[in-house]
């Protein structure tokens, strides 16, 4: 069992995902951080830890990935089509008739580790990237919930999938490019940003 577990998430979740791994294992010492920085100050004795990550955009060193025993676990909100940032906007702005989510090991290059599991859906009937990321988020928690047993209470990995990253890396720039909405836009392409973007 691992001895620590550090969750690199934000402040609303944090409380929610501790009290599903402690729902398995009271005495487990789960340690919070939500930056780089103190991810880093976290990661001075990476003895017996696991690292999960969730719904953050705090890139990992690889030197504290390889420190691990095991390996480090992310709930990525989209879809193997869709790594990288703003998952739920670019699938809204390329119309995708579903969505998902993806729970996968952690490697250095973002979103690129072993696919563990996907769970995907139909989009909602109102496709606005709020929408979709707000089921989203109730589906990484469930996710998060049925594999929080393991997680807190056995050292071994969990298995792989197969399933592969298949989509472009989306970033940051391209999102905020993307959220401008420009004098010579076309009104659809207007709608379609404002909708994927907002």
């Amino acid at each position: 069992m691992p001895k620590r577990i550090i969750l690199l998430c934000g402040d609303v979740e944090a409380p929610h995902l501790s009290g599903l791994l402690k729902r398995h294992r009271p005495d487990l010492d789960v340690v919070w951080v939500n930056s780089f920085g103190s991810l880093i100050l976290a990661a001075d004795d990476l003895a017996g830890t696991r690292l999960i990550s969730m719904l953050t955009d705090v890139i990992v060193p690889e030197n504290i990935l390889s420190g691990l025993d095991g390996p480090a676990y992310n709930f990525h909100p989209g879809p193997p089509e869709y790594p990288g940032s703003h998952a739920a906007s670019f699938a809204v702005y390329y119309d995708a008739d579903g969505f998902g989510v993806t729970l996968h090991e952690m490697a250095a290059q973002v979103d690129s580790g072993p696919i563990i599991e996907v769970r995907r859906y139909d989009m909602p009937p109102t496709k606005k990237f709020i929408n979709v990321e707000m089921i989203a988020f109730e589906k990484l928690m469930e996710m998060f919930r049925d594999h929080a047993k393991h997680l807190a209470c056995d050292d071994a990995p969990l298995p792989h999938s197969g399933e592969q990253w298949i989509g472009p890396k989306r970033t940051k720039a391209e999102a905020k490019r993307l959220s401008v909405i420009e004098a010579d836009l076309t009104e659809d392409e207007i709608n379609r940003r404002y909708r994927a973007f907002g």
